[in-house]
């Protein structure tokens, strides 16, 4: 019998408890053996809970106990998970965990404790929730040389850009449909500013290239100024607009950032709506392959927690889990990548206003919607030259505010 020990007992870690009694026979048959959960680590008590017996206050309880071979890690954030993980690793038991903050930050290190210790450090739902993108990275893809992930990284975001793309409406409004549905947290910050799927492309780039990338390298920015104008101007452009998580891995660096991007309809990433998450892939041998899923929730999230589990216990003693080394990986600075970009100026004159739109974007697409500004496309600019000839724009006669500026996949005409 394998015994097990979870720590935390909240949505993630309940949900692992939940699925281990519910496919009790089918995971055991995986595993080759019985898994039964010993303790559940948490400082509340869960009186008239099927699982209250099990309930320890004492970290050592799990620590001490030789029996215990694998833990859950469903507590979060870094600390105290980093603490526990670390000394759990140390104590020679395998950890798996859906924690993207404690993987971003200490992947490297705890991968190398788990391989010098011959045990493993699992952490397949901390990127896709119940989307497999880890174990394709560490298995199915090692013969290829990955150039390029990009994906949508974050329920909570999508949702929200979903019902403002179909509703016209506004952010907040979206937001509180979000929160009314359970798909928002109380605290949203690390969602809509995009530092989730920051986290989480940072794991996947560094499993890809073997070095660690620091997430707080990558550049990033958020939902909370997109519009219902946005929206209408995307649908014009037979477009749709992602938070969407990209690298682009190149010889000596990779280029990495977060940010609202205009999609275009012929793209793969167009048509993952509500709170499903995708991640593409490009690589030199396989090409092109997507993953696509629900990318959080309580079940999809336990289930792929589970599955590490199973994997856990039928490698005791034998460490499976890709190694990617602290060495550092340079990120590169995103002033001379060129890329489209949507923007959206103020018209105070719009005869004026797309006159010099025309004659400052010489080849741009211009749209006029509203009656107070233009949108346009400008095409393959850079982030430096495109701050230059914003700043021409401002002064010419007729023009207001800068109001928007979005990427956009080449697509977007």
């Amino acid at each position: 019998m394998a015994e097990i020990a979870v720590l935390g007992y909240g949505t993630v870690g309940s949900g692992v408890v939940d699925v281990l009694r519910r496919n009790q026979i089918s995971i055991d048959r995986k595993a080759s053996q019985p898994i039964r959960v010993k303790y559940i680590f948490d400082a509340r008590d869960f009186p008239g809970s099927p699982d209250e017996r099990l309930v320890t206050h004492n970290i050592d309880d799990v620590l001490n106990d030789n029996d215990v071979k694998i833990i859950v890690e469903a507590i979060g954030g870094v600390e105290p998970a980093y603490t526990y993980v670390k000394k759990a690793l140390m104590r020679g038991k395998s950890v798996c965990t859906s924690n993207k903050e404690l993987v971003a930050k200490h992947g490297a290190e705890l991968l190398s404790i788990a391989r010098d210790g011959n045990i493993n450090f699992l952490f397949e739902a901390s990127v896709g929730g119940g989307i497999p993108i880890i174990r394709p990275l560490n298995l199915s893809l090692t013969a290829d040389e990955i150039y390029e992930i990009s994906g949508i990284l974050n329920g909570t975001t999508n949702f929200i850009l979903t019902r403002i793309q179909r509703d016209g409406g506004e952010f907040a409004a979206s937001l509180k449909a979000a929160r009314d549905l359970g798909y928002a947290e109380s605290d949203p910050t690390a969602d809509v500013d995009g530092w989730d799927s920051c986290r989480k492309l940072a794991i996947l780039v560094s499993l890809a290239i073997g070095k660690q990338v620091d997430y707080e390298h990558i550049s990033t920015e958020g939902i909370s100024r997109i519009t219902g104008r946005d929206a209408f101007y995307a649908a014009r452009l037979n477009a749709a607009i992602k938070l969407i998580a990209t690298a682009r891995i190149i010889d000596n660096g990779v280029y990495a950032w977060v940010a609202p991007t205009l999609v275009p309809d012929s793209h793969p990433l167009y048509a993952v709506n509500d709170v499903y998450n995708a991640i593409y892939i490009k690589g030199n041998v396989i090409g092109e392959v997507m993953f696509y899923g629900l990318g959080a929730g309580k079940y999809p999230t336990a289930s792929s927690v589970v599955a590490d589990v199973v994997d856990a216990v039928k490698n005791l003693n034998r460490n499976i889990m890709h190694f990617w080394s602290t060495e550092k990986h340079n990120i590169l600075g995103l002033e001379e990548l060129k890329s489209d970009r949507f923007i959206r100026v103020g018209a105070d004159d719009t005869v004026k206003a797309l006159s010099a739109v025309t004659d400052v974007f010489n080849d741009a697409r211009t749209l006029q919607i509203f009656d107070d500004e233009i949108g346009f496309v400008a095409k393959d600019i850079s982030e430096t030259e495109l701050m230059r000839r914003l700043g021409v724009l401002s002064t010419k006669d007729g023009v207001g505010k800068t109001l928007c500026v979005l990427r956009a996949e080449g697509g977007v005409k």
